[in-house]
């Protein structure tokens, strides 16, 4: 057999996880075989978290066997499991796999970086043009672009909220996420609502015998880095967290405020895409930091962008960094390695516990608390994007009927996102040209 790809090897045992005898591909894919797959796929990976997990299945499980299906769901569930963007990690997880750190590192920067150049760019031009946008571009972003990106981010609810919330308690627990959030503003106000939603789950399920889990197939050869590595990290992940928070109350250096925001949205968000959009609206909108047109219209572009939701901290980086007159390269790299960086830590400080975390009882009970938690909180940020995308616009009632087109164009007949932008961004000119109120 041939010898493991990385320093996980011997925590595979460990973690009930046996090694490739007659695998399903005969070896680890090598780190060419990683860049050939992921360096189309990055290009590719449009329509959110749920596109970007069928991708992976239709490409690395399907055609290519990387590994079997119950690793890949196993992989999600843990991905699900932790803070930061689900999509995202996985693409690491993937690569560990196959060639543990590097090959983990690898996969996971290929798959980013598509969009998240992409996003910085749009942010660039962006700070410089829509200063003083004239007439017609600014019916373009507040009135077309703002409310079809709000027409996505509602229809994305309602596809989570069936998929999530399938229950009474987990639609209840939705339903009051949403209202609480609505009423109280507060930061802390967020990660309390989570975990409150997880802890009525765990009362619920309290005497509930969960199925058991079954072994992953024999096609894993790596988990990264040592447990004991995996605990150095998961403790560096915690250091940053405190630490800047404690420090946000002393120093008034404005980059590592922007850091301390988007590290501490990062660390409490679980599932990605859409759930960080209420807190990272809060955090930069509120602040002054930029504007709500500037953040909707950038929400607009980046759903029509490869990767990630979260690369739209690229562009919110360059905005706010161009609005506090510093060069705009300082706010991208600080806002989209804050916003990433937690996820990718605790992905790579898990991984190497992963046979006993996926018998963890008590976080499989209050997962789907978690989860719906979360939804409430998308569903606050649809009524409350929507009030703000008719008080911005300089034609309100046309603004609501882009936004209703969009949303008809994605839910009922199946548009691209990318081609829903385009409908809104022109409706949004001809609602200029023809003077619309």
């Amino acid at each position: 057999m041939p010898a493991p790809a990385a320093s996980g090897r011997d925590d595979l045992e460990g973690a009930d996880i046996p090694l490739l005898t007659d695998g399903l591909n005969g070896g680890p894919k090598r780190l060419s075989d990683i860049t050939r797959s992921f360096g189309w796929m990055g290009w590719a990976a449009f329509g959110g978290p749920a596109a970007h997990v069928g991708l992976f299945q239709k490409v690395l499980v399907e055609r290519l066997r990387w590994v079997s299906d119950g690793v890949h769901l196993e992989l999600l569930a843990l991905c699900q499991c932790l803070p930061g963007p689900t999509s995202t990690q996985l693409s690491f997880a993937m690569g560990v796999t196959q060639q543990g750190v590097p090959g983990g590192l690898l996969s996971g920067v290929l798959f980013q970086y598509p969009g998240a150049v992409m996003s910085a760019l749009a942010g660039v031009g962006a700070s410089r043009v829509l200063k003083d946008p004239p007439a017609w571009l600014h019916a373009l972003t507040a009135a077309g672009l703002a409310a079809v990106g709000v027409a996505l981010v509602a229809s994305a609810a309602g596809g989570l909220a069936r998929n999530t919330c399938k229950d009474r308690v987990t639609q209840a627990i939705a339903t009051l996420a949403a209202v609480t959030i609505v009423m109280y503003q507060a930061t802390w106000v967020f990660p309390l609502v989570i975990v409150l939603g997880g802890l009525v789950t765990l009362m619920h399920k309290r005497s509930e015998e969960l199925p058991a889990v079954q072994d992953g197939s024999s096609d894993v050869w790596s988990l990264g880095v040592s447990r004991s590595t995996g605990l150095v990290l998961a403790v560096l992940w915690l250091t940053i967290l405190i630490g800047g928070i404690v420090a946000r109350h002393f120093l008034t250096w404005q980059v590592l405020h922007w850091w301390e925001a988007f590290f501490r949205t990062g660390s409490i968000i679980f599932g990605g895409g859409q759930v960080v959009l209420p807190m990272l609206q809060h955090e930069v909108v509120a602040t002054g930091w930029m504007s709500q047109t500037d953040f909707l219209t950038g929400l607009a572009l980046i759903q029509a962008l490869p990767g990630p939701l979260f690369n739209l901290a690229a562009y919110v980086g360059a905005i706010i960094a161009a609005n506090a007159g510093m060069p705009s390269i300082v706010g991208i790299i600080t806002c989209w390695l804050g916003l990433f960086s937690p996820g990718v830590m605790m992905i790579f400080a898990v991984l190497p516990w992963w046979g006993t975390f996926r018998r963890f009882g008590t976080y499989r009970k209050m997962l789907p608390g978690i989860n719906a938690a979360a939804v409430g909180l998308i569903i606050a940020a649809v009524f409350q994007l929507m009030f703000s995308v008719r008080d911005n616009s300089p034609a309100p009632l046309a603004s609501t009927a882009i936004g209703i087109i969009g949303f008809c164009l994605v839910e009922f007949l199946g548009v691209a996102a990318p081609a829903a932008i385009l409908v809104g961004a022109g409706l949004g000119v001809a609602s200029w040209a023809a003077g619309m109120p």
